[in-house]
């Protein structure tokens, strides 16, 4: 009797070990991919803000005249940064750029570089669309000669991420759906190794609720010990990965980071709390015939 008795404990404990491992690398999979999608957000958001427009002033505007623009561009909501660059510092650039000095290169010839202001745009206002309304407004300064900026480039990063975006939501929704029906089948399986102890409850008069309460208890620490074990592999992986790569932690967002964490620990115990209390719903209202199938 007592080497029966063992028999079943082992088993339950390896059951429970199998549930809480095959729980845990669902959420771990599904929280990897959240921060991949956290990641290339980041790094989508970066790049736009790096790519703005020149505008470049006419010849013999005085310099307080373009530094006060430049505080009126500062004020708009759609810009990020501003940089006035005056013709010395263009001229400094370019001899950098070239080598030599460009003014003796020039001879007699006047410095063609004209003063300018680089403007860079927040991640939401760095499209197409958007740059050219901004460029007819800023055209309409009679201190502007022109605005330059890549429109194929800004094409190109545009299309780009709006492909990436297609792909990453396409495999979000195929791993959600993978890891509810892990989780579901997981669950499923644990209770159909309980089934006669349900249906014994259930003879001696056991209300539903009474039966399902301990189910329900016992996949819910589950699905939160999974959860947790989870972010735990997690932070692992993203610690070494920013050690390789130290510029992803310039782009990390505490608020974001936390908000998966928190997410996918909600996630684990509602998945878990959903599955197991309709797989107990269906061995409750089973024939006894339905038992041994």
């Amino acid at each position: 009797m007592k080497k029966e008795n063992s028999t079943t404990k082992r088993r339950l404990r390896g059951s429970y070990l199998i549930s809480l491992m095959s729980i845990m690398l669902v959420l771990f999979v599904l929280s990897l991919f959240s921060s991949l999608i956290l990641f290339a957000n980041k790094i989508s958001d970066y790049i736009k803000e790096n790519v703005g427009f020149e505008i470049v002033m006419k010849k013999g505007v005085k310099e307080k005249d373009i530094i006060d623009f430049q505080h009126i561009l500062d004020k708009k909501k759609y810009v990020k940064s501003t940089e006035y660059i005056s013709q010395q510092e263009a001229t400094r650039r370019l001899t950098e750029d070239l080598g030599e000095d460009i003014l003796e290169w020039l001879g007699d010839v006047e410095n063609p570089l004209l003063p300018s202001i680089d403007v860079r745009f927040k991640s939401e206002y760095a499209n197409n669309d958007s740059i050219a309304k901004i460029e007819q407004w800023v055209m309409k300064n009679k201190n502007v000669k022109e605005v330059y900026f890549q429109k194929s480039l800004m094409h190109s990063i545009d299309k780009n991420v709006n492909k990436i975006a297609s792909v990453l939501l396409l495999v979000g929704v195929v791993l959600l759906i993978m890891a509810v029906t892990l989780i579901s089948h997981t669950v499923r399986l644990a209770v159909y190794a309980k089934r006669f102890v349900v249906r014994s409850m259930q003879l001696v008069g056991a209300t539903e609720g009474f039966i399902i309460k301990p189910f329900m208890k016992s996949f819910v620490i589950q699905g939160f010990i999974g959860a947790v074990l989870a972010l735990i592999l997690l932070s692992i992986f993203l610690f070494k990965l920013m050690h390789e790569v130290p510029e992803l932690a310039v782009l990390t967002n505490i608020s974001s980071i936390a908000l998966i964490y928190i997410s996918v620990i909600a996630l684990g115990v509602l998945l878990t709390t959903l599955s197991t209390f309709f797989a107990m719903r269906k061995y409750l209202r089973a024939d006894i015939d339905d038992l041994y199938e």
